[in-house]
């Protein structure tokens, strides 16, 4: 049978886990939904891997069959070793001796099922790590971003009756940040942040810690490396070869989000039911490929290879993912008000969510100087599908399940810094500080 096969990367040496469990949708719901998970696949405009269900319905019934086979193999293996022992204790050598014989024949069989049976489940593996997470029916179906859906928008667009510089040149005349040097260090991408302007990140930061510790989060600072079992687990393999910086000569990732650490926190546990939900924030430097620039507004500090975040998680029981979710985006609505920068919400369409997400909603900041709203974080439930792949269950009355998981950013300097400073300018350049802020600031009102 011709199969999907990923080119051969270091990725197949990812393939640790439990086949059943390293996926992003459960086997036994595929089995006897083909059609819903093929359907799901067409809303994503994945066509190309509509094949790949049928391929594992056909895999999968093969596997069973010679599980069937090995598992009658090693219960007549038991049997015949308790005969064995027993027509020895009669005397009966002969007899014994083509029963042992019998068993070298079956222990061989045996072997060859075994050798078969995990060359079955690692092409079931291959597929099912690709079929995409079933999406919540009320994600609205679209092809890319541009058929993302506006929900809601919060706090008067403003344009003010003078004209704003392009961010960088903001910074620049404040003395807050310097390209040219950060070109001769790193190359592109990367940033010295100066003065006030490096002050007023780390303020933001601070700010938004107090503010999800109020929210009842705990605050964590996290690993900022992750392993590749973890990096496998919490993002798709077009994210990661998209995203990820490897360490060479180890087997370690640079972090491009605190969400990869943090969710990992919890591989390979089991967490007692009453202990949820687990509300965690974050801070990290994040390290990401960005493919460049595209066009001037993704120039200067808006694309880059290294930034900070504030990051929020929940791991949580499958019936409480939704409350959790909306909670989360309300969370960064809510910080970016008190910080005087209107913002809205997006949902996410089907074509636009990476494959292990469910649902997802996009919080845009408003740019008075573009007229028009760009993206400043994301909140991401991802049902099940991180927990499968990172074996994180919760220990109920009723048995062992899979937790839901969720992410959103709460801010992400130094693009928060671009609308920061675009709502918060003045007509002689200075910056207005809000009153949250200030306490972070040393009581400064203005950067000037």
């Amino acid at each position: 049978m011709k199969g999907f096969f990923y080119k051969k990367t270091n990725l197949h040496r990812f393939y640790a886990f439990t086949y059943k469990e390293e996926i992003m949708i459960d086997l036994k719901f595929l089995r006897e939904n083909p059609d819903v998970v093929k359907q799901n696949i067409k809303n994503k405009f994945q066509d190309e891997k509509l094949k790949l269900v049928d391929e594992v319905i056909e895999l999968d019934a093969e596997n069973r069959k010679v599980q069937l086979e090995a598992d009658n193999l090693r219960a007549n293996r038991n049997s015949i070793s308790k005969k064995i022992g027993a027509l020895m204790g009669q005397g009966k050598k002969e007899e014994a001796e083509a029963l042992k014989e019998q068993v070298n024949k079956d222990a061989a069989h045996l072997q060859e099922l075994q050798a078969k049976e995990g060359e079955l489940q690692e092409e079931i593996k291959k597929r099912m790590m690709v079929i995409p997470n079933i999406i919540d029916p009320s994600v609205p179906i679209g092809k890319d971003d541009s058929e993302n859906v506006e929900v809601e928008r919060f706090g008067e667009p403003f344009v003010p009756d003078f004209e704003i510089p392009y961010h960088t040149e903001i910074m620049e005349k404040l003395n807050g940040i310097d390209l040219d040097s950060a070109r001769r260090v790193a190359g592109n991408g990367f940033y010295y942040l100066m003065g006030d302007i490096a002050r007023l990140q780390s303020a933001i930061l601070s700010y938004a810690r107090d503010f999800m510790i109020n929210k009842g989060f705990t605050y964590c600072i996290p690993p900022f490396m992750i392993r590749s079992d973890v990096v496998t687990g919490v993002m798709s393999f077009s994210e990661m070869e998209a995203m990820m910086y490897k360490i060479e000569g180890e087997d370690l990732y640079l972090i491009g989000t605190s969400e990869h650490s943090m969710i990992g926190k919890f591989i390979d546990t089991i967490i007692k039911e009453e202990n949820l939900p687990q509300t965690l924030t974050s801070y990290s430097p994040c390290f990401r490929k960005e493919k460049g620039a595209h066009g001037i507004e993704e120039r200067g500090v808006y694309r880059i290879h290294q930034f900070e975040k504030q990051e929020m998680i929940v791991v949580c029981k499958p019936e409480e993912s939704k409350e959790w979710f909306d909670k989360l985006w309300k969370n960064t609505v809510e910080l970016f008000r008190s910080l005087d920068i209107p913002v809205r919400t997006l949902e996410c369409c089907s074509g636009d969510l990476a494959d292990l997400k469910v649902k997802s909603i996009d919080v845009e900041a408003w740019s008075p100087r573009q007229k028009k709203y760009f993206e400043v974080g994301s909140c991401s439930n991802l049902g099940d599908a991180q927990a499968r792949r990172l074996k994180i269950r919760v220990a109920g009355e009723k048995g062992k399940y899979f937790a839901h998981t969720l992410n959103n950013t709460v801010v992400a300097p130094p693009r928060m810094l671009i609308a920061f400073l675009e709502n918060n300018l003045n007509e002689d350049g200075s910056v207005n500080i809000p009153e949250k802020l200030r306490p972070y600031m040393g009581g400064m009102e203005k950067i000037k």
